[in-house]
């Protein structure tokens, strides 16, 4: 049911933000064909899915992309798709017979998606490289982190996530927007480094008005600001405050009683560090479920720092069913939300090679030249 019902998209196997791509695509409804290795297919009891969660919602076929039986079939299934997504470097998927040109000379229509860290092209096209690296070129990782202390790595979401995979399924969507009308297919370039740094946009912004300090931890979002911070409670747990607007701020200093006491204006950064040690004090007095039965709902701006496990049952959470279970497995729902056509967790992750036989035949395949391509070992 969900908005690109009717999208045919294969995906190379990878790791990291190319799943995620394949993620997002297959929930929002595209029919996602993974192409696995050959070699990763062990079999597994399909009732027994695997935990990696990226893998959901789509298909697996395992194909030897060292064979030239197996390169042709992929080929054959580029011929029926809307679009083809790869994580590798920069060449890889050209030697192996399955670049660009050889995709779209069999599918003009094609939108060729391709998920690297550094591009296509540059000095560094050619090097390895995870997340970490690409958020620090991009100037991103500089300034996530407290003052005086070295940068604090994001987990994996700036460069991974949210400038890679999510990156590339945007712009998988936006050429098939335009295929709409030209008719034509296109390659998609994203790169982790372009992600990350466009995901900064506003901070350059604030700095060239002269309100963002390249020094960490001194700015309003970063954890300069005793307004915009997390502070530990009285059990070692922690919360979180946005209180930025003036009316917000006003409501944080009535419920934590400082509203009465003379206090320096919000903006005044100097007196930042004095202000955060105050109201460091005032929640080490109370415990986080104290301060949510004060604060949460209100216009503070608040909300507990909450463990993974936590999330999943928050009421508001629970409500909104922001976490789902798939095969006993509880996990983050598809998103955004669409009020005709919902997006859904249609089948649980498989393992590599579970539908090679059913998905070639879906893609037009005969059984006969699936039988052909097994005694071959052109596929598993």
């Amino acid at each position: 049911m969900g908005p690109l019902q009717g999208i045919r998209i294969l995906e190379i196997a990878g790791i990291g933000p190319g799943p995620f791509a394949g993620m997002m695509l297959s929930d929002m409804g595209a029919e996602v064909l993974r192409i696995d290795r050959a070699q990763s297919a062990r079999g597994g009891d399909p009732g027994e899915p695997p935990l990696d969660l990226l893998a959901r919602n789509r298909r697996s076929a395992a194909i030897d992309l060292k064979s030239p039986d197996g390169v042709e079939a992929v080929l054959r299934l580029a011929e029926r798709a809307d679009a083809l997504v790869e994580g590798f470097r920069p060449g890889v998927m050209e030697r192996l017979g399955l670049g660009p040109d050889a995709c779209l000379a069999r599918n003009p229509g094609l939108v060729y998606g391709r998920m690297t860290g550094w591009g296509q092209e540059g000095p560094l096209a050619q090097a390895a490289g995870h997340d970490i690296n690409y958020i620090a070129l991009a100037g991103a990782l500089d300034a996530i982190g407290r003052r005086g202390e070295a940068p604090v790595p994001p987990l994996n979401l700036v460069g991974d996530f949210g400038g890679g995979g999510m990156l590339l399924a945007y712009g998988v969507v936006c050429a098939l927007l335009e295929r709409a009308r030209s008719g034509r297919g296109q390659v998609v370039d994203a790169a982790m480094v372009d992600g990350a740094a466009t995901l900064m946009t506003m901070m350059h912004g604030l700095r060239h008005m002269g309100v963002w300090s390249d020094e960490r931890g001194t700015n309003l979002l970063d954890t300069g600001a005793h307004f915009y911070d997390v502070y530990e409670t009285r059990d070692g747990r922690y919360v979180s405050i946005g209180s930025i607007e003036p009316q917000f701020y006003a409501e944080l200093l009535r419920l934590t009683g400082l509203a009465s006491q003379d206090l320096p204006r919000q903006m005044d950064r100097r007196r930042w560090p004095e202000l955060k040690e105050r109201l460091a004090a005032i929640f080490k007095q109370k415990t986080r479920d104290e301060w949510c039965a004060i604060m949460e709902g209100t216009d503070v701006c608040f909300a507990p720092v909450l463990r993974m496990g936590e999330a999943c049952e928050h009421p508001h959470n629970r409500a909104r069913g922001t976490f789902v279970e798939v095969a006993g497995r509880l996990q983050p729902g598809p998103a955004p939300r669409f009020s005709r056509t919902p997006p859904e967790i249609a089948r649980p992750p498989c393992h590599p090679g579970q539908h090679t036989d059913e998905a070639l035949a879906d893609w037009g395949f005969a059984p006969e030249e699936i039988a052909r391509l097994r005694d071959a070992k052109a596929i598993a």
